[in-house]
C-alpha cells in the first residue's frame, strides 16, 4: 500500500460522501450509490483507465493501487445515500414535526417515551430546526450560510449515533475479514463484482489491462452504452428522437396464470431488462441464477395458491402498515436466513472455531493469521460495546443481546450473498426489532422496548441496499487478487468511513436546511421516521382495548421471559422458511442435478429480486445456450462481450449524471430524471 493510494482512496471517500446527497436528491439522476454497484465508484474507474491512465504513461497508478483506492472509496459508500443518510437526519427530527399533525402521537404522548439523546432537540427553536428542516431557510436564489443550521440542535442526537453507527461499522469489518479466507479460499466462492473489478485493472508491470485489446469487450460496451445514451437524449429532446424499449410486456398472459397474479405478481409479466444483471448471471453458477430468475414467480404462485384458503402471507398481524409490522412473509425470510447463517457455519465451522479459540488465548489445531485473530477479538468486543450502548438508553440486555445476534444473521447472509451470486441490491425484508417482536411478545417486551428497538432499525437497517459488509466482501477479494495485505487495507478502510461520515452528515444538513427536504423524497421524510411511532401508537391502544397494561408484565428480565406469548403464525412461517432451505441444501448436497439453489428462499419474497429476476432468467439462458451449443471454449471467449456489457451500463449511468451536473452548474435548474439501474 503506497502513500498516494491511500491518500487518493481517502480522497475518494471524500469525493462520494460530499457529492452523493446533492446527486441523488437534488439532479435525481441514477444513484450514485444507489446498491453495492456504486456506479459513480465504478464509472469513474473506467474512465480513469480509458481516459487518463494512458496518458500518465509510467507514473499511472498500478493495480495494486487501485485496488487500495476501490477498497477505500468504497468502504464510504454505505453513509451518503440509502445505508444512511437518506433516513438518518429525518428520522432524527421529523417526529418532532408529526408529534404536532399525528393526534394518536399527542394522545399517547408517544414521543417522551423515547431517550432525549436519540432525536434531535428542538426545545430551543422548533420552528427553525423543524419547519426549517421540511421547507428550507433560504430565500430566492440566495443560498443560506453554514451557520445559519441550527447545529446545536443536532450535536447530542448526531454524537450518540454516530458512536453506534461506528460501533456497528468497525464490528462488521472486523467480521468481513473474520470469514474472507474461508470463502475464498476454503469454499472458492466467485466474488463476481470482485472478478469484474480485477479483469479491468492492468497487470503489474503493464499500464493497460488486456480485456481493452478485445473487440468482444468494445462490442457490448459500447452497444449498451450506447442504448443508454439514446434513452437520456430522448429525455432531454423527445420531440426529435426515438427512445428503444427495454421494459417488455406480456400482461395478455395472464389469463394462463390466474394464481401468480391473484398473488401479486402481475408486475413479472411486464419485465425490465438490465443488463449489467445479464453480465453477472453469465459469471455464477447456474443453479443460483436460474433460483433467482424462478424465486418471485413462484412465490407469487405461492401466494396466490394459498389466498382461497384464507391464507395471506403478507397480512399485517400486529402493529400498523406493512413494513416493520408483524407480517408472516417477514418470518419465512427469516427462517431461511436462519437456515443459510447455520450452514455457513457448518461449512467453516473449522476454521471459524480456529479463530475464536485464538481469540481467547487457547490453541488451535491449524494455523490462523494475526489479522484474523485480531478481527476476531475487535468484533467481540464491539459487539459488547454495541450492547452496553443499547442497556445505556433502557434496552434489557436479554433482547439487547437477541438483537444483536439476530443483526450478525443479517449481515452474514448478506456477504455471502454478494460473494456468492454477484446480487447488487438486495434487501433482507426483515428486522431484528420485528424477529424478537413476534418471538417474544409484545407484553414481555414491552410498548417502550418495542419502540426503543425498532428506533434502532429505523437508523441501522431499514434499507440495506447500500451494505457495508457487502462493500467489504468484495474488497477484501479484490486486493487478496491484487496481493495486498487484507489486514492493513481493512484498518485503512475504517478510517475512510470515519472520514466519510465527518464530510456527509454536515453536508447533507446543508442542503436540507437550504433547499428544504420535503420534496426530495416522501418515502424517506414522511414513511419512514413513523413507522415506530405508528407501531407503537397502535400497540398501545390494542393492549388498553383488551384491559392490558403497555409496560412488562413482571418487574425483572427473568420474570418477564416468563410471561413469552410468540405469535404462532409467525412462529409457523419462521419454521417453514427453515425447512425450505434446510430440504433444499439436503437435495443439493444428495442429487447431483437438484437445480434450485436454497439462496432461492432467502430472496424469492423480496423486492429487488422481483425487479431482476428477468434478467437472471436471460443471463441463465444465455450461458446454458452457449454452453449447450459451443461447449466450454465458447463460453470463455464471450466472457469479455459479458463484461463490456456491464461495463456500458455503468457509463450509461455515469454520463447522465456528469451532463445532469453540468446543466445544474449552468442552469440552476435541475435536470430531466433518468435512471439505469435500480
Amino acid at each position: 500500500m503506497t502513500i498516494r493510494s491511500i491518500l487518493l482512496g481517502l480522497l475518494g471517500a471524500v469525493f462520494i460522501c460530499g457529492t452523493t446527497y446533492f446527486n441523488d436528491r437534488v439532479l435525481h439522476q441514477t444513484d450514485m450509490i444507489g446498491n453495492n454497484l456504486p456506479v459513480s465508484v465504478y464509472g469513474i474507474l473506467i474512465l480513469f483507465l480509458l481516459g487518463v491512465a494512458p496518458l500518465l504513461g509510467k507514473r499511472s497508478l498500478r493495480g495494486k493501487e487501485l485496488a487500495v483506492i476501490m477498497t477505500l472509496t468504497l468502504a464510504a459508500c454505505c453513509i451518503p445515500g440509502s445505508g444512511l443518510l437518506r433516513f438518518f437526519t429525518p428520522a432524527l427530527v421529523m417526529p418532532h414535526h408529526y408529534s404536532r399533525t399525528e393526534p394518536g402521537w399527542r394522545d399517547e404522548h408517544i414521543l417522551d417515551q423515547v431517550p432525549k439523546i436519540m432525536l434531535a432537540d428542538v426545545s430551543a427553536d422548533e420552528d427553525r430546526v423543524v419547519d426549517g428542516f421540511r421547507q428550507g431557510l433560504s430565500h430566492g436564489d440566495r443560498h443560506i450560510s453554514p451557520a445559519e443550521i441550527p447545529w446545536q440542535a443536532w450535536w447530542r442526537a448526531i454524537g450518540f449515533w454516530s458512536i453506534t453507527l461506528l460501533t456497528l461499522w468497525f464490528a462488521l469489518l472486523a467480521l468481513s475479514l473474520v470469514f474472507h479466507r474461508q470463502w475464498s479460499q476454503g469454499e472458492h466462492l466467485p466474488y463476481p463484482i470482485a472478478a469484474f473489478t480485477n479483469s479491468l485493472l492492468p497487470a503489474e508491470g503493464t499500464r493497460l489491462s488486456p480485456l481493452f485489446r478485445r473487440r468482444l469487450f468494445w462490442l457490448g460496451t459500447l452497444l449498451v452504452l450506447g442504448f443508454h445514451l439514446n434513452n437520456f437524449a430522448c429525455r432531454m429532446f423527445p420531440d426529435f428522437l426515438i427512445p428503444i424499449r427495454r421494459q417488455f410486456d406480456f400482461g395478455a398472459l395472464h389469463v394462463f396464470l390466474p394464481a401468480l397474479v391473484r398473488g401479486g405478481g402481475y408486475g413479472l409479466l411486464r419485465p425490465v431488462v438490465y443488463f449489467s444483471v445479464v453480465g453477472i448471471a453469465y459469471f455464477i453458477p447456474s443453479d443460483v441464477s436460474l433460483s433467482l430468475g424462478l424465486g418471485p414467480f413462484l412465490w407469487f404462485l405461492v401466494v396466490g395458491l394459498l389466498l382461497p384458503y384464507g391464507i395471506q402471507l403478507d397480512q399485517v398481524l400486529e402493529g400498523k402498515g406493512w413494513y416493520m409490522s408483524l407480517r408472516g412473509r417477514t418470518f419465512l425470510l427469516f427462517g431461511a436466513n436462519l437456515a443459510l447463517f447455520l450452514s455457513i457455519l457448518y461449512t467453516g465451522r473449522h476454521h471459524l472455531t480456529n479463530v475464536f479459540r485464538r481469540c481467547l488465548g487457547l490453541r488451535s489445531r491449524d494455523e490462523v493469521s494475526p489479522s484474523e485473530v485480531r478481527a476476531g477479538r475487535i468484533f467481540l468486543l464491539l459487539s459488547l460495546v454495541l450492547l452496553l450502548q443499547m442497556r445505556l438508553v433502557g434496552i434489557a440486555w436479554p433482547f439487547g443481546a437477541a438483537y444483536i445476534a439476530v443483526l450478525i444473521v443479517f449481515f452474514v447472509v448478506m456477504g455471502r450473498l454478494i460473494a456468492e451470486t454477484g446480487l447488487f441490491y438486495m434487501q433482507p425484508y426483515f428486522f431484528p426489532c420485528v424477529v424478537i417482536w413476534g418471538m417474544v411478545g409484545v407484553r414481555t417486551l414491552g410498548v417502550r422496548t418495542l419502540l426503543l428497538l425498532q428506533m434502532f432499525s429505523m437508523i441501522l437497517v431499514v434499507d440495506p441496499r447500500e451494505s457495508l459488509i457487502a462493500f467489504a466482501s468484495n474488497s477484501l477479494k479484490l486486493i487478496e487478487l491484487r496481493g495486498v495485505n487484507v489486514g492493513r487495507a481493512t484498518r485503512w478502510s475504517a478510517v475512510a468511513v470515519v472520514l466519510g461520515l465527518l464530510v456527509a452528515v454536515p453536508t447533507c444538513l446543508y442542503i436540507q436546511y437550504d433547499q428544504g427536504s420535503i420534496v426530495y423524497d416522501a418515502w424517506g421524510y414522511g414513511n419512514v421516521p413513523k413507522f415506530p411511532f405508528d407501531n407503537a401508537v397502535a400497540i398501545k391502544r390494542k393492549l388498553a382495548s383488551q384491559g392490558l397494561p403497555d409496560g412488562p408484565a413482571g418487574t425483572s428480565v427473568w420474570s418477564r421471559l416468563r410471561h413469552l406469548s410468540p405469535n404462532r403464525t409467525c412462529m409457523a412461517a419462521l419454521l417453514a422458511g427453515f425447512a425450505a432451505a434446510a430440504i433444499c441444501s439436503a437435495c443439493r448436497l444428495r442429487f447431483r442435478r437438484w437445480p434450485i439453489h436454497p439462496l432461492l428462499f432467502v430472496t424469492w419474497a423480496t423486492y429487488p429480486t422481483y425487479l431482476m429476476c428477468a434478467s437472471f432468467l436471460l443471463g441463465w439462458l444465455i450461458k446454458t445456450v452457449v454452453v449447450k451449443y459451443g461447449g466450454m471454449q465458447l463460453y470463455q471467449r464471450l466472457k469479455p462481450l459479458m463484461v463490456g456489457i456491464l461495463t456500458g451500463e455503468i457509463l450509461g449511468a455515469v454520463f447522465p449524471s456528469i451532463v445532469g451536473a453540468i446543466y445544474y452548474l449552468i442552469t440552476n435548474k435541475p435536470p430531466v430524471a433518468f435512471h439505469v439501474l435500480p
